[in-house]
């Protein structure tokens, strides 16, 4: 079995590793200290088996398994844990395989023998249960794949999203991602960083520039950073007004 180890301690990830070689349980491929690099990593090396810690800096072990079940050919994921008995109990419940740290060899082996995909299902349980607010906790990305490649997008970057057809667009400044996610989904997730304009788009707050009329009286917003301009519904203009105006005030 091909292994890659997600871990932002070196220490934590040393001592796995030599369990690893010690059990002889596979070849270890890849580490990685972070989300991103670690999506990065899966994607050249194609492991079969992800140890994954959740608590990380920015992106955390759980966004990143939600990013890796979206995939083609997801790994297995164990993830790795110092989470309290409790938590535990409401994650094992969920059939989501995991260490507890300090991790013991006998466990570690009875894991990588029992790995399987975490499906869709699976995650979305986990996602419920996790403690210390990552249920409620935003993803720092986007993802979509694209010709069998994961493509990340930082939510940073993002501009608007629009519902067109049967997909949602997430526009930035270097194009678009075509993603899954419907945009009823979206804006709950991602309600304080952006506001509903029309039935069909949401836009980043962040980059709100103006709004602006056309000559039929249908109303824009202009975000910075992008030609694009999205409509705005009637009931939602003064909402984008009071948002510039208050952000005005804020610079005054």
């Amino acid at each position: 079995m091909k292994i890659i180890i997600v871990d932002d301690e070196p220490l934590a990830r040393s001592r796995l590793l030599a369990m690893i070689t010690e059990l002889d349980a596979g070849d270890v491929i890849g580490e990685a200290d972070n989300g991103a690099d670690a999506l990065r990593l899966v994607e050249q090396a194609a492991p079969d088996i992800v140890l994954l810690d959740i608590r990380m800096p920015g992106m955390d072990g759980i966004e990143v398994a939600r990013h890796l079940a979206a995939t083609l050919r997801p790994p297995a994921v164990i993830f790795t844990t110092a989470y309290d008995s409790h938590a535990l109990a409401a994650i094992e419940a969920n059939a989501v395989d995991y260490l507890l740290k300090p991790i013991r060899k006998p466990r570690l082996q009875a894991a990588l023998e029992r790995a399987t995909t975490l499906t869709r299902a699976q995650l979305a349980g986990l996602e419920a249960v996790a403690p210390e607010g990552h249920s409620a906790r935003a993803r720092t990305h986007i993802s979509a794949t694209l010709q069998g490649n994961l493509q990340l997008l930082p939510l940073g970057e993002i501009r608007f999203f629009r519902a067109e057809h049967k997909y949602v667009t997430a526009r930035h400044p270097g194009g678009q991602l075509i993603i899954e996610d419907p945009l009823s989904a979206l804006e709950a997730e991602f309600e304080d960083r952006f506001l509903r304009v029309h039935r069909n788009a949401l836009v980043a707050k962040a980059h709100v520039r103006g709004i602006e009329r056309d000559a039929s009286g249908h109303q824009y917003v202009r975000l910075d950073g992008v030609d694009d301009l999205v409509e705005v519904s009637r009931r939602q203009a003064p909402v984008i007004r009071r948002l510039l105006k208050s952000r005005s005030k804020g610079s005054a």
